[in-house]
């Protein structure tokens, strides 16, 4: 009895080693608290400043990634075109698509994740717009999504669908060239891309498509990106060429698997 009393005693722990266990998960669990507060701290500073730049921090951020092709003045070099009468609408579409900065010199700008955020890319494109204006921003109710959608389609069929498929789905051009898909396109960039005509594409002015039409156009390609492939699958978006091609491969190929099996079954 005396020894199994003695392992008993020299089982339990110590009522310091509890303690020290404690202060040890409270000291760990201040340290991940504080750690995480100041990181919170400094992204919400981060946010705050970047979302208070003004024309003036859109001008150092021009000089710093834009005048080296643009020019100091937005003239023009060799290497890029002139701003004068862009306006803050064509900068902010070329930046907060990536195409601007430019990576590389091609036959069109890639779209690639953007270098700036998106209050940076306002910051330029008021600095831009106080120096050299043109095309401002539309009204929320253009960009609403709330116009007739079938007299969209009708217009984006006449207009753009020969470029960026009926289904906006984009296609290639000439010369390595190609026309973006609009799946995933804002309601902005869509009106951006019709004012001020980036690339190829031509610009569409309120002589060709007033703002109640672009209204109609934008709300027909928000209703594609909502109601995707609603006959049926996509196949890729391709029309009659990838159709006939899944009925010869799979109509066809049903057929002569029929033949067989019925020759085979007279045999």
């Amino acid at each position: 009895m005396a020894r199994e009393k003695k392992r008993r005693n020299s089982g339990r722990r110590s009522p310091l080693a509890a303690a020290v266990l404690i202060g040890v998960g409270l000291l760990l669990t201040g340290g991940v608290y504080a750690g995480a507060s100041a990181a919170m701290a400094a992204t919400n500073d981060t946010t705050q400043q970047s979302s208070n730049l003004t024309a003036e921090d859109g001008k150092k951020l021009f000089q710093a990634n834009c005048a080296t092709c643009h020019g100091l003045d937005m003239q023009g070099t060799e290497s890029g075109p002139s701003l004068y009468g862009v306006g803050e609408l064509a900068v902010e579409f070329q930046v907060s698509t990536g195409r601007m900065p430019l990576a590389a010199q091609g036959p069109q700008a890639q779209i690639k994740p953007p270098q700036m955020t998106e209050a940076q890319a306002q910051a330029i494109a008021a600095y831009v717009q106080s120096m050299a204006p043109g095309p401002k921003y539309p009204s929320a109710e253009t960009i609403d999504g709330k116009g007739d959608v079938a007299n969209g389609a009708e217009l984006f069929r006449i207009n753009c669908a020969m470029c960026h498929n009926v289904a906006g789905a984009g296609g290639a051009l000439t010369e390595g060239k190609y026309a973006p898909p609009l799946t995933s396109t804002s309601a902005l960039h869509m009106y951006a891309a019709m004012v001020t005509g980036p690339q190829n594409m031509p610009v569409f002015s309120n002589t060709n498509l007033n703002l109640n039409e672009k209204r109609d156009i934008i709300s027909y390609l928000l209703f594609l990106q909502e109601n995707k492939s609603p006959g049926g699958f996509g196949l890729g978006d391709l029309g009659p060429v990838s159709e006939g091609l899944f009925i010869w491969i799979f109509g066809i190929g049903t057929l002569i698997a029929v033949t067989v099996w019925i020759t085979a079954k007279s045999n």
